[in-house]
């Protein structure tokens, strides 16, 4: 699920000593109001227009970070398409449940989630990443990459920043995050056998009192199939 945090600032301290909540107890706790944060996000809704443009009818698709689940899963329930949603926290599972119920959702690490390979038509991960460090994160987009079908497309979203184990806060929470430039980003994608089609960037600002304006950026590729390999 989105997990963007602000970026530190001047005045935001978090202690060594003080507890820092894992992903699952941190959106548990913003719950719904993470969704109204970052519902005005165009470009989210042009990634998900991107990848309905391109999936065949009744395309099997995991959500990984399903959150609330609004708007992935809705959007591409709502088209038609057979859709798992995956989250850390029994709280977003709960409310994408019921919110959307056209599609299935498990609470879990999608890293315990036993997945076939070539199994899915297509795999979301919209910041959901960021709470893994960068070797955690590029060793899930490799093995996301393996449950695509050949030819399966990806949709890859961060916040493109230089940070490894950073403290910062998250809408009035303490959170620890890591992430890459956007160049290193790609990268990460493009090794982890990802052909990148088109890219995305904007600025964002949660509508949340806490909120900073954030750089976000939306990576859209695929699985190369055999032929494709092959030229």
């Amino acid at each position: 699920m989105s997990a963007a945090p602000d970026q530190p600032s001047e005045g935001t301290v978090v202690t060594d000593d003080q507890q820092r909540p894992p992903a699952a107890a941190v959106f548990d706790a913003l719950g719904a109001d993470y969704e109204k944060a970052f519902a005005a996000s165009r470009t989210h809704r042009h990634s998900l227009e991107w990848l309905l443009g391109r999936l065949a009818p009744g395309s099997r698709v995991l959500d990984v970070g399903s959150g609330t689940g609004r708007p992935t899963a809705e959007t591409l329930a709502n088209a038609g398409h057979d859709v798992l949603g995956v989250d850390v926290s029994p709280v977003m599972v709960e409310l994408a449940t019921r919110q959307v119920p056209g599609a299935s959702f498990r609470c879990a690490d999608i890293r315990d989630v036993p997945l076939e390979e070539a199994s899915f038509d297509a795999v979301c991960v919209y910041f959901s990443l960021l709470q893994l460090d960068r070797r955690e994160q590029a060793d899930l987009v490799r093995d996301l990459v393996r449950v695509l079908r050949p030819g399966g497309l990806m949709v890859l979203a961060t916040v493109p920043l230089d940070v490894e184990g950073v403290d910062a806060t998250f809408m009035g929470r303490p959170v620890r995050v890591s992430s890459f430039t956007a160049q290193s980003f790609a990268a990460v994608a493009e090794e982890a056998g990802l052909e990148i089609l088109a890219q995305e960037a904007s600025m964002f600002t949660p509508a949340h009192p806490a909120a900073q304006p954030e750089p976000h950026l939306f990576l859209h590729g695929r699985r190369p199939d055999t032929a494709t390999r092959r030229a």
